[in-house]
């Protein structure tokens, strides 16, 4: 059915003050979704006009979309999109930043640590003298990151590491905020043997600190990069910086969709959102920032690529994984994030007048607001 969005934010705001012991019946869950397709399928229509726009828009394999140079892709997504996926190696429980849109906002404190001597991999707690047993048994993944949450905390506890999974010639590749990063320490990263380094810019609001770490890690680490969500913060900061950004002669931006879960949402309230496939929600300002920002670096040639890493790419992502791991046809680790969806985030969309659906339908009888059981 073709919602109005009348009777969508009449029932949304029903959804939105039901208690937490109260159901939703089959009959709500069809206006739910109907309601999520009404959203989706107009946001879909604004992002096709601003693809349009972009005149060499290009895809890898048809799992995402970029611009600029192919060759300077990450390899990190190549492995994460086409490859055997990507295998999260984590070690730091802490980060010395606090952003709005990190996953864990405000729960920093109360990060569990790996353990002592252990690295967590695939769920799994290792130590390094265990490295080579794993790759023994298991089949060795096209690449494997460092992540969560600052490495750059305790940087020199991935040296020997790095060195393992170089010698079994593994991908490598560190996501860090910069703003601890230093040339020792970079370069110390590089002799190791890691890969690719990524860069959250938006993280330090692009501080001049961090872009000039980003030109020194080019001196020691073959792919540099910058992977960040896309915040109008971060657009509007670095065409501030442009010129300096690029001065470092980076290999790589990602551009990722801001997606939301319970700790970080709460910094947004009041802004558009939709919900991608009954997934990842999102506000609907990141991926049309995004592509407006990939306009600009297409117009003006950039040496680089910028790779639109979407709800889309990771809806990819979720397939190449579950396929590679032998799951059932259609299977896929792509999910929302939320226990409860709080229906209230949908009320400003809904509310937006200059925001419409693309078509719209009277209920059917049985779902229009003064016929139905509420």
């Amino acid at each position: 059915m073709k919602i109005s969005k009348k009777d969508a934010l009449i029932w949304f705001d029903f959804f939105s003050q039901l208690g937490e012991e109260e159901e939703i019946s089959v009959k709500h869950e069809e206006i739910i979704y109907a309601t999520f397709a009404q959203i989706e399928a107009a946001i879909d229509h604004r992002n096709e006009i601003l693809k349009a726009e972009i005149k060499n828009l290009k895809t890898l394999a048809n799992r995402t979309l970029f611009v600029g140079k192919e060759e300077k892709f990450a390899k990190g997504c190549r492995s994460c999109l086409l490859g055997t996926g990507l295998s999260a190696i984590r070690k730091t429980n802490k980060c010395n930043l606090e952003c709005k849109f990190c996953y864990n906002y405000g729960e920093l404190d109360d990060i569990h640590p790996v353990g002592e001597g252990l690295w967590e991999i695939g769920g799994t707690k290792f130590y390094e003298k265990d490295i080579d047993l794993l790759l023994s048994v298991h089949q060795k993944p096209t690449g494997i990151s460092y992540v969560y949450l600052e490495p750059f905390m305790e940087i020199e506890k991935y040296y020997s590491i790095i060195r393992k999974f170089r010698a079994a010639e593994v991908y490598q590749h560190l996501y860090t905020n910069g703003t601890l990063a230093t040339e020792a320490t970079l370069k110390a990263l590089g002799e190791a043997g890691l890969d690719e380094i990524r860069f959250n810019l938006g993280a330090s609001g692009c501080a001049d600190k961090v872009i000039e770490n980003i030109g020194l890690a080019k001196k020691y680490i073959k792919s540099v990069g910058i992977e960040t969500p896309m915040t109008p913060e971060f657009f509007e900061t670095f065409f501030k910086k442009q010129q300096a950004i690029l001065a470092t002669n980076l290999d790589f931006i990602n551009c990722a969709e801001l997606h939301l879960n319970e700790n970080n949402i709460g910094n947004y309230a009041g802004e558009n959102m939709y919900i991608s496939r009954h997934g990842y929600v999102s506000p609907i300002w990141s991926r049309e920032l995004t592509l407006k920002f990939m306009k600009i670096a297409d117009a003006q040639n950039w040496d680089l690529a910028v790779h639109d890493c979407s709800n889309d790419t990771k809806f990819a992502r979720g397939l190449n994984l579950s396929s590679k791991a032998g799951l059932p046809f259609g299977a896929s680790n792509y999910a929302c994030e939320f226990s409860v969806l709080p229906y209230e985030i949908f009320i400003p969309i809904l509310n937006d007048d200059t925001f419409t659906f693309l078509a719209e339908e009277e209920l059917p009888d049985g779902y229009r607001p003064a016929m139905i059981d509420f």
